[in-house]
């Protein structure tokens, strides 16, 4: 079957210009691409002789050579060479693509410099420092914009030149079979720019080891795990690039007294015999120091109070959480003669529905025995 006029098949008239030709085969290739027509074998022929006329009449000497010999001119191997190379195909191409998987509006991809990597940093906190809030200076390693170059890693501007290979869009197109797909350029890396004589204090990499001193705050009420972020204090980007961030992993060192879970604290406070039995009035601690807490007779083991707003100030708000008092009640030891026969009387005056638990528990065991 003899071929159809190259003209005839973009349905453009033989003066149209190249813009009218690539506007004519990117509307003919979003219609018959196959990712559109899956399975239909008419719209793939049809969109690969769409995309051989675009090829011929998109360079201007393969243009001029059809324009004079027809289709002969292609029989008699003119063209010669890679067929999208250098004929523009590849970049119209790539604007249709882009646009049947989610690109963008099309034209060439220009590069874009690199983000600077993110840092952590463990900072450890002691547990008031935690509850209350702390600033300090902290010297951080990182990579930063070299000073000498700016970043550009060269000597002087006038040793920065564009890339040959990519033509400083820092891509190159690979032929795979049918399609030509980007990737970034290997000679440049993806920056467009070549540095034919770098610079001395970077040695070309654009970017220096430096300690960086930072003053930090860390918000009262934060608690083991936390992150906290410091925009822009990571490391430097490359070719213009954004700065990464700075995370500070929080570690809590356990306190001797308190224990914490969430904004409220708990601690135990141990007590004698005597003071459980009669009440007392006793000192318990706080975050803010000492507090007076009242006893009422008949105090038992594991008990708690809660002494309200004596907690943690809350990360998100005014508020503050609770403090949990667990009351121990201690057995005394070592217990002199006098001592022993004084809980010995004691013993034996006493009666059993005076200690409600065991009261409440023999007759439970009974009840089971029964």
């Amino acid at each position: 079957m003899a071929k159809r006029d190259y003209y005839e098949i973009l349905g453009v008239n033989r003066s149209a210009s190249k813009e009218e030709i690539k506007k004519a085969y990117r509307k003919l290739a979003q219609r018959y691409h196959p990712d559109k027509n899956p399975g239909d074998k008419a719209a793939e022929e049809t969109f690969k002789e769409c995309s051989e006329a675009y090829e011929v009449l998109s360079d201007v000497e393969r243009r001029n050579r059809y324009d004079q010999y027809g289709h002969a001119a292609e029989q008699m191997g003119q063209g010669g060479g890679n067929p999208f190379e250098g004929s523009g195909f590849g970049d119209i191409f790539g604007d249709v693509f882009s646009e049947f998987f989610g690109g963008g509006s099309g034209g060439r991809r220009q590069s874009r410099g690199e983000r600077g990597a993110d840092l952590t940093y463990k900072m450890e906190l002691t547990f008031e420092q935690a509850v209350f809030g702390y600033s300090t200076e902290l010297v951080i390693p990182r990579l930063d914009e070299c000073g000498q170059c700016g970043g550009s890693g060269a000597k002087s501007a006038k040793d920065i030149e564009v890339c040959t290979v990519c033509q400083g869009s820092g891509q190159q197109r690979i032929q795979q079979g049918f399609f030509s797909v980007a990737t970034v350029c290997s000679n440049c890396r993806g920056t467009g720019k070549i540095v034919r004589n770098p610079c001395g204090h970077c040695h070309g990499r654009g970017r220096v080891n430096v300690r960086k001193k930072l003053k930090v705050s860390i918000p009262a009420g934060v608690d083991s795990g936390a992150r906290v972020k410091l925009t822009g204090e990571g490391e430097a980007g490359t070719g213009g690039g954004s700065r990464g961030d700075l995370y500070l992993i929080i570690r809590v060192i356990e306190h001797s007294i308190f224990e914490r879970d969430g904004y409220d604290i708990y601690c135990r406070v141990p007590i004698s015999i005597t003071q459980a039995a009669l009440g007392s009035e006793i000192e318990v601690p706080t975050l803010e120091g000492r507090s007076r807490l009242t006893l009422q007779p008949g105090t038992q083991n594991d008990q708690i109070f809660r002494l309200r707003a004596k907690g943690i100030q809350r990360l998100q708000g005014n508020s503050r959480g609770d403090l949990y008092v667990k009351i121990i009640v201690e057995v005394p030891t070592n217990l002199s003669k006098r001592q022993k026969e004084l809980l010995e009387e004691f013993q034996s005056i006493s009666k059993e529905d005076s200690t409600p638990m065991k009261k409440g528990f023999m007759d439970k065991l009974k009840d089971l025995l029964t």
